[in-house]
């Protein structure tokens, strides 16, 4: 026989404007702007305010007035010496990069197809392929997937065979490797259409019977079966190296301006002996509540006896759209509070670094260390420090930038895991291709250099790098 119980449960719900302060804080300068036009189209009780107020707060936690800031930049449009250190030329100015519109990658494959001598039925398979071509100009489905959309979507009974025939087409397009299933394949496509030579030809027996080893860098096991000298190998290799793994950046537009436009969030500007730190709201207008909007609320408040049923409906609308709008002209308030405090306390910890940029200044930080500054959660910080960034006389970075752990040398002193990954950084790009350091060895230069750190601590940290392991860095 079962026995009803009765319990208490304490649990913790989050409020709908809860829900949009932390949805708002997570939201980079750009995103906001678009939440707010999309807010601004919705609903009627808010409106733009005539005024545009945006506070700014100094390294001591007082406010002043907002400095004003240049055009924003591109990553790519930086110059490498604006994210270095102790590097930076007054007045430099940002000088626009020509944009030259024109037909997208796929439509270019489709005007070449046009131009082959095929049926009605064979281009329209040719377009169909085309259009599963990734824009790195992969083809990444199988083929019998494709036949089989092909039957059931275009009633086109269309065997794997046939299939083959037309992508070989359409593997003879350019960029030279498109509409390769893998890498293997994408580079013998391309090694095929070059002219034959002595070579060219021992790097097509390369890619196709020795794949697996050159991809692992197995270049002693590929000489010997091979049998050539580590001369003529190094020579193949470097044919090899020039070919492109993903034809279709080719077609891409230039890099400065495929990149998403980083807007920075936060402007940090060191003059007159003061940080004053800013948020960059140059495009976020001031909203305020509709004065007429809020006055049919009135209005229908004074005659609530009277009003019909479609009336009172309305009324119910009016102040949901009301409320909705004080909701986040609040949520507004509160994610500026929480973005200029975190970030002040950023700065108040990182100082050395906000006045003379030197990458040494910068003491190990964590989460943690900002939260207990703020009074904030660690997750609200976190949420802060995600896809948000500053603009400062050295350049633009990263919040995540700021943050690093903690290491000791022998002595005892207190250093950031960021020293340590630029010595990793410098051992590897001075080492000898032919015989990388591997992490044992990494680890090793860096306890003669007084940092006593764990081997696997050295391979992650090389992983964070984005640096292989020593086996494929090796070169010939």
């Amino acid at each position: 026989m079962q026995k009803l119980r009765l319990e208490q449960k304490l649990q913790q719900k989050l409020s709908p404007q809860q829900i949009q302060v932390i949805k708002l804080l997570e939201s980079t300068t750009l995103e906001l702007e678009e939440k707010i036009k999309q807010e601004l189209e919705e609903n009627p009780a808010l409106e733009e305010s005539d005024e545009h107020i945006d506070n700014e707060i100094n390294n001591n936690g007082e406010e002043t007035e907002d400095l004003s800031l240049g055009d924003y930049r591109d990553e790519d449009d930086i110059p490498p010496y604006k994210l270095e250190t102790n590097n930076r030329t007054t007045g430099e100015k940002k000088e626009d990069i020509p944009f030259s519109a024109g037909i997208t990658f796929h439509e270019s494959l489709i005007d070449q197809i046009a131009l082959r001598d095929l049926s009605k039925n064979q281009f329209l398979i040719a377009e169909y392929i085309i259009g599963n071509i990734d824009d790195e100009g992969y083809l990444r489905r199988d083929l019998q997937s494709i036949s089989d959309d092909l039957i059931f979507q275009v009633n086109m009974d269309v065997s794997v065979g046939e299939l083959e025939d037309i992508l070989r087409v359409v593997q003879d397009l350019e960029p030279t490797g498109v509409g390769a299933r893998t890498l293997q394949e994408c580079l013998l496509i391309q090694l095929r259409k070059q002219e034959e030579t002595g070579d060219s030809n021992l790097a097509i027996t390369l890619i196709q019977n020795h794949f697996d080893e050159f991809a692992y860098k197995h270049y002693d096991k590929i000489a010997r079966e091979l049998n050539i000298s580590e001369a003529r190998l190094k020579a193949v290799i470097q044919k090899i190296t020039t070919l492109n793994p993903k034809p279709g950046n080719a077609f891409s537009t230039p890099l400065e301006n495929r990149k998403e436009t980083i807007i920075p969030d936060f402007i940090v500007e060191y003059h007159n002996g003061q940080l004053h730190i800013s948020l960059n709201h140059k495009n976020v207008p001031e909203l305020k509540i509709n004065p007429e909007f809020s006055s049919l609320l009135q209005d229908s408040s004074l005659n609530k006896a009277q009003l019909s049923a479609n009336e009172k409906d309305a009324t119910i609308f009016i102040k949901q759209k009301l409320d909705s709008a004080k909701w986040f002209i609040d949520a507004l308030k509160q994610r500026q509070n929480t973005l200029l405090s975190t970030m002040n306390a950023i700065v108040s910890f990182q100082q050395d670094f906000f006045k003379d940029g030197d990458e040494a200044s910068l003491r190990p930080m964590i989460l943690k260390d900002i939260a207990e500054m703020t009074g904030f959660d660690i997750s609200t910080i976190s949420r802060v420090s995600n896809s948000k960034y500053v603009q400062t006389n050295f350049g633009v970075y990263s919040l995540k930038y700021f943050f690093s752990e903690a290491m000791q040398r022998e002595d005892g002193e207190e250093i950031s895991s960021r020293e340590i990954k630029k010595i990793i950084q410098e051992c590897i790009a001075n080492e000898n291709k032919k015989k990388p350091l591997t992490d044992e060895q990494l680890t090793e230069v860096l306890k003669q250099k007084s940092y006593v750190i764990a081997r696997r601590t050295v391979a992650k940290y090389r992983e964070q790098l984005n640096i292989p392991v020593a086996r494929l860095r090796k070169e010939i």
